[in-house]
């Protein structure tokens, strides 16, 4: 960046951001403060406590030169401070550390924060690559929020559903099935033992597929299988939509049908999403979140927004389900960290711990747990590693793992069913179903046809690639 040789506050002309007080080394957080941990990668000849200062400047009252109306405010109290940037070691890049006052955002909006944090500072040129690894979100900013409607210990009140993972599966072809076929797969699935069925992020309301003839035929599967088990089923009847209007209408008429449960996508926004969640809240209805777009922005491991901050987001936005990973499907996922977003999402206090992505000590204040959901690519021959790494308090969506099957839908449920409660059995008697795990379900498979042709179809199946991402690496630790 160029600069003049003046070096006051108040010089005019260009004024490198950490004179302009960005940078605050001796700076110490406020219990009330955001902090933020970027990573970046600053441009050649950029200086990285200088980046870090440009980072706290322009996500929040900065521009790039001195204006005389910052005069007009006090403006060291609005100012962000970078108080720390550390190296990583082995790369170019560098953690930067920044505390925003709480005065700096809207109560209870996750729009605003969203604006403030990541706005427009993601394009500045000064700076290579710029990723949003995590936050620290201070009791008094969470306690401005809803959270989730109900959360996961009224969720298996509602459901009576206790001790043991919940069992899903997204209907297979997502699009292309007329609304009748669509419900007879919903019935099979639930009569075979699963308690949920769901609408995937693109099943909104095709020509093919009309969004009121279909909830008429899933939510009459829905009851038939209820009736029939003896138990509560659920499908995720997706609101999605163009407008609020068109999201209200469709989750006004599930709620009529007597549905226990609704969806709706990430790419709704983040207004649409709390408000919906007042919704769900008001009716006693639970709010599933598909995280659909979500890798565009928290993939890459140097440039965009960690899926642990929108975890935390989400968290406070009020949803009761979100997708958070498996480890061991087919969807992109760092065993430690995915762990890390099960605990933001579940855990009441969360300790700082880089093994698993989290910089801050995060809590929650007694905000409900938002229910994680593991899909994609999973099937009942790797039970014994999901409830392994998730416990309980997890949907497990098999989505192939049902529908792909080779006796039939039913079947499928049933295999996932018999999978899960001879896990749970043999973990509740004391069992090592980690490393015991395939002798346990070779043993239940004896006694369930359903599991024995399962655990032959995918018994070769898995999702080890060698990956070309950039590896994710943590920064020297706070002292």
């Amino acid at each position: 960046m160029q600069t003049n040789s003046h070096k006051s506050r108040w010089s005019a002309g260009v004024t490198p951001y950490a004179e302009m007080g960005y940078y605050r080394p001796d700076y110490e957080p406020k219990e009330t403060d955001i902090l933020c941990a970027f990573r970046f990668v600053p441009q050649e000849g950029v200086d990285p406590e200088e980046a870090g200062a440009a980072i706290a400047g322009e996500s929040s009252t900065a521009t790039w030169t001195v204006v005389w109306t910052d005069r007009l405010t006090a403006y060291d109290h609005y100012q962000a401070k970078c108080y720390r940037v550390v190296p990583v070691p082995g790369t170019n890049q560098y953690i930067a550390y920044i505390a925003y006052d709480l005065d700096l955002f809207e109560e209870g909006s996750i729009a605003n924060l969203a604006s403030s944090i990541i706005g427009n500072v993601f394009g500045f040129k000064a700076l290579r690559s710029l990723r949003l690894e995590d936050m620290r979100i201070p009791t008094h900013y969470v306690k401005t929020f809803q959270g989730p409607p109900h959360g996961i210990v009224m969720e298996r009140d509602y459901l009576n559903k206790y001790g043991r993972p919940l069992l899903g599966a997204t209907v297979k072809p997502k699009l292309g099935l007329t609304a009748k076929n669509y419900g007879r797969v919903v019935y099979e699935a639930l009569r075979g033992g699963l308690d949920f069925t769901k609408d995937d992020e693109n099943t909104n309301s095709q020509p093919f597929l009309r969004w009121r003839d279909r909830w008429l035929f899933v939510m009459e599967a829905v009851h038939k299988a209820m009736a029939e088990t003896g138990e509560i089923k659920g499908h995720y009847l997706n609101v999605t939509a163009a407008t609020m209007e068109d999201i209200y209408e469709r989750a006004e008429f599930a709620k009529e049908l007597g549905s226990v449960i609704i969806m709706v996508d990430l790419t709704v926004g983040y207004s649409a999403i709390q408000s919906l969640a007042r919704w769900a809240r008001k009716n006693g209805v639970l709010l599933h979140l598909h995280r659909a777009s979500h890798s565009t922005f928290t993939r890459q491991k140097t440039h965009g927004v960690s899926f642990r901050v929108l975890a935390k987001w989400m968290r406070l936005a009020g949803v009761d389900h979100l997708h958070a990973g498996t480890i061991v499907g087919k969807l992109e996922g760092d065993p430690n960290n995915v762990r890390g977003y099960y605990d933001i999402l579940r855990e009441d206090f969360i300790p700082a711990d880089l093994s698993r992505g989290i910089y801050f000590d995060q809590a929650w204040a007694h905000m409900p747990g938002t229910m994680p959901v593991a899909s994609g690519g999973i099937h009942a021959g790797q039970m014994h590693l999901l409830l392994s790494y998730f416990g309980d308090d997890v949907v497990l969506q098999f989505g192939g793992g049902t529908f792909g099957h080779p006796d039939g839908i039913a079947a499928g449920a049933t295999a996932n069913r018999v999978a899960l409660e001879a896990m749970v059995q043999a973990r509740n008697a004391g069992r090592d179903i980690l490393n015991e795990g395939p002798e346990i379900l070779a043993r239940a498979a004896r006694w369930s046809p359903s599991l024995r042709s399962a655990l032959e179809t995918w018994k070769n199946v898995t999702f080890d690639f060698e990956s070309t991402d950039t590896p994710d690496v943590v920064a020297t630790p706070v002292a």
